[in-house]
């Protein structure tokens, strides 16, 4: 019974935040073909909500589409007929690679570089993973 109370009082002095088990919500592209163009029209607030350099993720899907982009006024065109559902997969591809952390899987990650080598630094759980580049 000394236990129940002792964890009651330990729930109790605890922030809100750390009793709360909402989950991040990964965010979604909102995408349209256009002639022979793709248009992410939500590109720089998808990569904002989760902390990344829209110029890393534009180099990312650029090189995976094996295609030409522009980025202007928050939107990337790409050049070619991409689906949503293909641009969906590259997105969560990269969230896996460079935004959860491969430990915990939690979003609260930055990149940091050691030695050269970037990595993938989770503030929740202090877990370091090398990532690959980008080429």
């Amino acid at each position: 019974m000394e236990y129940d109370k002792m964890l009651t009082r330990l729930y109790g002095s605890l922030p809100e935040k750390s009793i709360s088990k909402e989950r991040f919500e990964l965010p979604k592209l909102d995408s349209t073909v256009q002639g022979k163009k793709t248009i992410i029209k939500n590109f720089s607030q998808a990569i904002k909500s989760v902390k990344r350099d829209e110029k890393a993720f534009y180099k990312y899907i650029t090189k995976e589409t094996a295609t030409a982009g522009v980025l202007a006024d928050g939107k990337l065109t790409l050049t070619g007929k991409f689906w949503p559902e293909v641009l969906e997969k590259l997105f969560n591809n990269y969230l896996k690679e460079y935004v959860l952390c491969h430990e915990c899987g939690k979003p609260d990650t930055e990149i940091a570089e050691r030695s050269g080598v970037k990595m993938l630094k989770c503030t929740a759980c202090g877990a370091l993973s090398p990532l690959k580049k980008i080429r």
